[in-house]
């Protein structure tokens, strides 16, 4: 089985998603220079500091606190409402920078479980969506392979369908060429492993760029 198309597509969507990745790839700095902490009134806080922003898939959060005096942990709606830590999602960050790559759309929430911070307004909330308009998330699966021959109802050749040679010697007479009545000889084997290890190296570059 020729495994060259299906390597192609696998590559060519993981270069996709890079490309997607690189171009939303904006660093915030949460609270600017207050950083992460206790807001002091409610011009420093974070419900101001990120309305007007746009944060999509990639970009980068970046929250500076002093540590042993403040924490970072990702929460779902009901912990971030509550301030409590029941439903984290993730490890609690105890140390200073923490910077969070946001990887998925949708709305993040963000606490520090320090005594009484979260109430007293260290909480953050945000809504990230995708750097492209009409994706909802950076693809994670290859799109489905067009088969390599072309469907029986269809009156259209595959362009991608090998080619017999044309220069074809013809016999004595009006009747068919030699040639002709001969199968096209198959396609090189070599060439085609070799093709197959050459998107196999691209696709193993593309995976660890992306991890």
């Amino acid at each position: 089985m020729d495994r060259a198309p299906l390597f192609s597509t696998l590559f060519c969507a993981i270069f996709a998603a890079m490309l997607n990745f690189a171009a939303a790839q904006n660093v915030y700095t949460v609270g600017d220079e207050i950083g992460w902490d206790i807001p002091r009134d409610a011009s420093v806080s974070y419900v101001n500091w990120a309305s007007g922003k746009t944060f999509s898939v990639g970009d980068i959060l970046v929250f500076n606190f002093v540590t042993n005096q403040h924490d970072l942990v990702q929460v779902t709606r009901a912990s971030y409402d509550a301030c409590d830590d029941d439903n984290e999602i993730g490890s609690i960050i105890t140390t200073r920078p923490a910077n969070v790559t946001l990887i998925t759309t949708g709305d993040h929430y963000y606490i520090c479980t320090f005594g009484r911070h979260c109430e007293a307004g260290q909480k953050l909330a945000i809504t990230v969506g995708s750097s492209t308009p009409g994706i909802a998330n950076p693809p994670t699966t290859a799109p489905p392979i067009t088969p390599a021959t072309p469907s029986p109802a269809s009156s259209l050749p595959d362009p991608c369908a090998p080619v017999p040679s044309q220069s074809l010697a013809p016999n004595a007479g009006n009747g068919p060429t030699a040639a002709a009545a001969r199968p096209p000889p198959p396609p090189d084997s070599s060439s085609t492993s070799l093709a197959s290890d050459f998107l196999l190296v691209l696709l193993s570059i593309g995976v660890a760029l992306i991890v």
